[in-house]
Formats: C-alpha cells, sequence, structure tokens
C-alpha cells in the first residue's frame, strides 16, 4: 500500500504542477472515497491548499456530517458546509413545471450530485483551484457515477484504484498516523441521494464485484472463462452488461492517475 500511495502522490503533484495548480477542491461527502482524495492532496499540497465543501441535502446522515469534520480537522483543511436542499428543491419544482409530471427516482438522485458538481465547478471558477472527482475504478467500470454530478473535475486520482484496494489503502495510512475516523472506513458505502440507499442495493459486494471487473475488463477475460474460475453466470453477465452500458460515461470522465 505504500507503493500505492507514493504512486498516487507523485501522480497528483505532478499533475498539478504541470498545470499550474497549487490547491484543489473536493466535495467532502463523508464517504471513503472522497476522505481518501482529501487525505492524498493534503499529504501533497498541505491541508491549508486544500478547499473541502460538505453539500448537504435531507439525506445527508449525521454520520457523514461529523465524518466530514473530523476529517477537515485531522488533516488542516479549508471546510465549507452548505445546505444545498432550497437548490434541489427549487430545481425540482422548476421541472415538475416543465414536464408536467413528478420528478421521480434516478432524475431526482441526479438532480443533487449534478448541483454539487456546479457548485464545485463555481467555486474554482471564483476562487481557484483544481476540482477533483473522486471517482473509483469499481464505480467508473461499472456506471455507478452522475455524469456531469460526481463525475466533474479536473483529474480522477483514485480513478484506477479499486473499491477494495481503496479500503486497504486508508487502512494503511492511517498506520501512518491517524488522518481518517475508524467510521468512514468501516461504514456501508453509500451515495446518500435517496432514504436508506446504500451501495449494495444497486451493485454485488465490492469483494465479488471487483474480482469479476479484473477478469473481464484487467485480464480481458470471456463470460464463459470467468464462469468457469467460479462466479455465478448471471452475476458476470451482469457485470459485463454494466461496463458495456457504461463506456459512453468513461469517455467523458476525468483523467485518472495512472499507477
Amino acid at each position: 500500500m505504500e507503493k500505492l500511495w507514493n504512486k498516487l502522490k507523485t501522480g497528483l503533484r505532478k499533475y498539478c504542477a504541470e498545470n499550474g495548480f497549487d490547491k484543489v477542491i473536493i466535495g467532502l461527502s463523508g464517504g471513503l472515497d472522497s476522505a481518501t482524495c482529501a487525505v492524498l492532496a493534503a499529504d501533497v499540497l498541505g491541508g491549508e491548499n486544500v478547499t473541502a465543501i460538505m453539500m448537504k441535502t435531507r439525506y445527508t446522515s449525521d454520520l457523514s456530517l461529523n465524518i466530514a469534520r473530523e476529517i477537515s480537522a485531522l488533516n488542516g483543511l479549508k471546510y465549507h458546509e452548505l445546505n444545498i436542499e432550497p437548490l434541489v428543491e427549487a430545481e425540482i419544482g422548476f421541472l415538475q413545471q416543465a414536464f408536467g409530471a413528478e420528478v421521480r427516482g434516478i432524475t431526482k438522485e441526479n438532480l443533487q450530485a449534478r448541483i454539487r458538481g456546479q457548485l464545485l465547478m463555481a467555486w474554482s471558477n471564483q476562487n481557484g483551484g483544481l476540482v477533483l472527482a473522486c471517482g473509483n475504478k469499481s464505480e467508473a467500470l461499472t456506471g455507478y457515477c452522475t455524469l456531469y454530478g460526481d463525475t466533474c473535475g479536473g483529474l480522477m486520482p483514485i480513478g484506477n484504484v479499486y473499491k477494495t484496494t481503496i479500503f486497504e489503502l486508508a487502512k494503511w495510512r492511517n498506520t501512518q498516523g491517524r488522518v481518517l475516523p475508524e467510521s468512514v472506513i468501516t461504514r456501508a458505502p453509500s451515495a446518500e441521494l435517496a432514504a436508506g440507499q446504500i451501495d449494495e442495493n444497486s451493485l454485488p459486494p465490492y469483494a465479488v464485484l471487483d474480482a469479476v471487473l479484473k477478469l473481464l475488463y484487467d485480464e480481458h477475460k470471456t463470460i464463459a472463462e470467468a464462469v468457469a474460475v467460479g462466479f455465478e453466470q448471471t452475476l458476470v453477465e451482469r457485470v459485463n452488461t454494466l461496463i458495456k452500458r457504461s463506456a459512453f460515461k468513461r469517455k467523458q470522465t476525468a483523467e485518472a492517475l495512472a499507477i
């Protein structure tokens, strides 16, 4: 994990230097991915050069708020907490008039992510700084992200790191000095875009998902070959479909650091 962390640090430092950035902006959600990116950025640029913005809605848990605050305190980040619920409600009201129908499901969920992306980019325009997109490889390959929402940014530092590896990376980094609350590592991953939402309601468990993704995407195995390893055919087919259907998103996401 130390080697990987150092590669990410080197990559982020080089990217910022080559593109003239000495500070970055992150949407700090209370989840592990944005937490890891925030700590990485603080290690590279110093916490005083990392602006962390928590953009809460009615679905944001107290746990997420407490985690975001603690990460910012531990790493000396410039922390801002914004209530975006009025913006979400205003846009829902506008769209209901435009559609002539209720705004439902994924449309409503993605509005929140896109408002957050818009605010991060506006913050960058107003104050300077590179916006970091905090998605991981598992999400990118399966399309578990919102185009023009949480994919907004100039660089995706952990975009080539699988979610299972990020858990291990975060645990390792904490052994070098406590920079993350334990709760951000142990909590069930959630986008918090709807009541009771967790990632595994939409995706297979990450340990299983990542193993199948590595076979199909990294090793270019066929469905039959992945099934021969011991995975259920319906699962492999589902993951394969997710990879294919989300290819258009990957073409439009920020550059991921090479590892």
